[in-house]
């Protein structure tokens, strides 16, 4: 349902007359699909192995919510589901730029969506990366993340529809990049290197310096890890001239396969608006780094080039980068 509903806002919101007279696809990230309906089932089951609601395992596999959504919204040239990890919403996005790039397809309706599970929750809290009060990304005295759920969609057009259909691009997707750090399931090297590959390779993408990008939205988990070393990786590629960065979780909670289609959205409206978000809750400066995420909502300002990060379990490291029209 969150997955329908934000992708019926971004399609309407795209103003194109007629999905179905354009070769048009759907690409869903998720990390737990209808596992939340499948839980429902378990409790009875396990006490009563003739007990429980089938209709509530149907569901269960990542691929069947993309599925759910693709019949609602009637897209049915191309639909694809994509689970890694923390990354996914970004790599959707990538595949669906990919796509129109290449000529398969003309419109691509790009994002994720996730719910909280108990299995989730559960899953965290093993790894003990779970922090019991409201997360500080960022913050030297960060104590782990906090859960969340959403869905964020984009609708990803050529030049030929944006023509024909006379709607208004926001932005463009100019760059992009999806590198493995290759250290840990589920940690990041302390150097950050996969960090630092994919944004550079989406800089080198776009034929963009680093000078060029007014804000990063950051993965900032609000972990120890991801963000010492995240933290690391941009001060590597950006040295002493980092721009503005906030990570957006401090708001959302971690929502993990659905992540980076919200924080895109959020980066679109950093472009279109003039925007850059705060970081909240952020109060000491990390040591190591010799810099400091934003701490208040700023308007008005010339955003050309938004970086935006997600970077997952397994080592997948996304960066893409929205640009003004």
């Amino acid at each position: 349902m969150l997955g329908m509903v934000a992708a019926r806002q971004a399609v309407h919101d795209a103003g194109i007359k007629n999905l179905k007279s354009w070769r048009t696809g759907l690409i869903s990230a998720t990390t737990v699909g209808g596992m939340d309906r499948t839980e429902n089932f378990m409790v009875d089951f396990l006490n009563d192995r003739s007990s429980g609601n089938l209709s509530d395992v149907v569901h269960h596999e990542c691929g069947s919510t993309t599925e759910l959504i693709a019949n609602d919204l009637g897209i049915k040239d191309f639909i694809s589901t994509i689970n890694t990890a923390c990354s996914s919403s970004v790599n959707s996005i990538i595949l669906g730029a990919r796509l129109i790039k290449q000529g398969y397809l003309d419109v691509v309706v790009a994002g994720g969506t996730d719910a909280l599970t108990k299995f989730t929750l559960n899953g965290f809290n093993s790894l003990m990366i779970l922090d019991k009060e409201p997360c500080r990304p960022f913050d030297a005295t960060r104590n782990g993340l906090n859960l969340g759920e959403g869905a964020g969609f984009v609708v990803l057009v050529s030049a030929r529809v944006l023509e024909q259909e006379n709607v208004k691009s926001y932005a463009v997707v100019s760059g992009y990049a999806n590198t493995n750090d290759a250290f840990h399931q589920t940690a990041s090297s302390p150097e950050g290197r996969g960090s630092f590959m994919a944004m550079k390779d989406a800089l080198e993408m776009a034929g963009l310096k680093t000078s060029d990008i007014d804000y990063i939205n950051l993965h900032g988990t609000g972990t120890q890890n991801n963000d010492s070393s995240e933290g690391a990786a941009v001060q590597r590629l950006f040295g002493d001239r980092v721009p503005k960065v906030s990570s957006t979780k401090a708001f959302t909670g971690h929502t993990l396969g659905a992540s980076g289609g919200i924080e895109a959205v959020f980066s679109v409206l950093a472009i279109l608006h003039g925007w850059v978000y705060p970081n909240l809750r952020f109060k000491v400066q990390i040591a190591e780094l010799s810099y400091t995420p934003q701490q208040t909502l700023e308007k008005g300002l010339a955003i050309n080039h938004v970086l935006s990060n997600s970077f997952g379990f397994g080592g997948n490291c996304s960066s893409v980068i929205f640009s003004k029209v």
